[in-house]
């Protein structure tokens, strides 16, 4: 009989290179929640990153693993969770805890207990933040070279001229762009139509999430991303005829075990997927690279975006993402 499950969570505070900047402001640093789990032989670990459009703070979230703590020593699992926790961050450490637990009691990869194939090395997007046309110019020349696929953060007026600023700046790479929200219903088609000559193959939920029904029908040029407007499987009906893809970030979803069923479900019916993060360390996306196999788009450039990862994290070399070493999460 092995020993009862037991779990450590703790906050930690990582810091921003710089800082990233969204429509709805910028940050400096970000926190996460590390959950641990032991059963006296092994050790599983999860880290997630709060949904702060959702109200969750670390704190929050940590209050809400503690108070399953009893639930997870007794013996629920990772398909208990749903019963135990609601979507978001606090459900996606322990899900990802889980799933490394059970990867090295198995001494099998968390790949192969999912029953996927072999993850490859990706390519990502990686990030500009929002800024002035000059300025965000000047980043996507510095980044163009290693980076071929490139996402913007927008903000509404005067989107096309930054935009266009980029596309300067890097003339070659494949171009995708989040407007968080920023654009209103009467903008889309226009500020799409105005996108089209900067080779924008992706504009990622240009409405605030609730506003969709403004997209039922709407002739974008270019295709349309649900981001917040899709967390989980819950929300797949409302987005068809409205996107043309959907973002999964495993914060949002709940973990691993709802993401791979959300995309799963979303090709059945006819989506695209971007397989995105929040600002996280590699432990974060650890999880997330497996979800990413086969994605049409990856969005996993997170640890790039901190001053300093953890040191078994990922390797970004020209813009592809491998696992550093043995040992990150899950390998046995």
């Amino acid at each position: 009989m092995t020993d009862p499950i037991r779990m450590g969570v703790r906050i930690e505070r990582w810091p921003v290179a710089g800082a990233f900047i969204i429509a709805r402001g910028a940050k400096t640093e970000v926190d996460v929640v590390l959950v641990t789990l032991s059963d006296g032989a092994y050790r599983g670990r999860g880290e997630a990153t709060p949904i702060y459009y959702h109200g969750e703070t670390a704190e929050s979230v940590k209050a809400q693993l503690l108070g399953c703590a009893e639930a997870v020593a007794a013996g629920a699992r990772r398909r208990d969770l749903a019963g135990l926790l609601p979507r978001g961050a606090a459900r996606n450490a322990l899900d990802a805890a889980l799933w490394d637990l059970d990867a090295r009691r198995c001494g099998l990869p968390a790949w192969r207990i999912a029953g996927l194939s072999e993850p490859q090395p990706l390519a990502t997007a990686f990030t500009l933040s929002l800024a002035d046309p000059a300025a965000m110019e000047a980043d996507a020349r510095a980044a163009a070279s290693r980076y071929p696929l490139l996402k913007l953060k927008l903000a509404g007026e005067g989107d096309v001229a930054r935009v266009a600023a980029v596309r300067r700046g890097a003339p070659e790479a494949r171009l995708i762009v989040d407007a968080n929200g920023s654009w209103a219903p009467d903008d889309v088609v226009a500020r799409a139509g105005a996108l089209v000559p900067h080779r924008v193959e992706l504009i990622e939920q240009p409405l605030p999430a609730g506003a969709d029904a403004a997209l039922a029908g709407l002739a974008s040029p270019i295709p349309l991303c649900a981001d917040e407007s899709c967390q989980d499987r819950a929300d797949l009906a409302a987005c068809i005829g409205r996107y043309a893809a959907i973002n999964v970030k495993l914060d949002k979803a709940g973990g691993l075990t709802e993401a791979l069923a959300l995309i799963a479900e979303g090709r059945a019916a006819g989506l695209k997927v971007m397989v995105g993060c929040m600002l996280s360390t590699s432990l974060g996306i650890a999880p997330a690279f497996l979800a990413a196999q086969g994605a049409d788009w990856v969005d996993l450039d997170a640890p790039l975006l901190l001053a300093r990862d953890r040191p078994e994290g990922f390797r970004f070399e020209g813009g592809v993402l491998r696992p550093a070493a043995p040992g990150l999460w899950g390998d046995g």
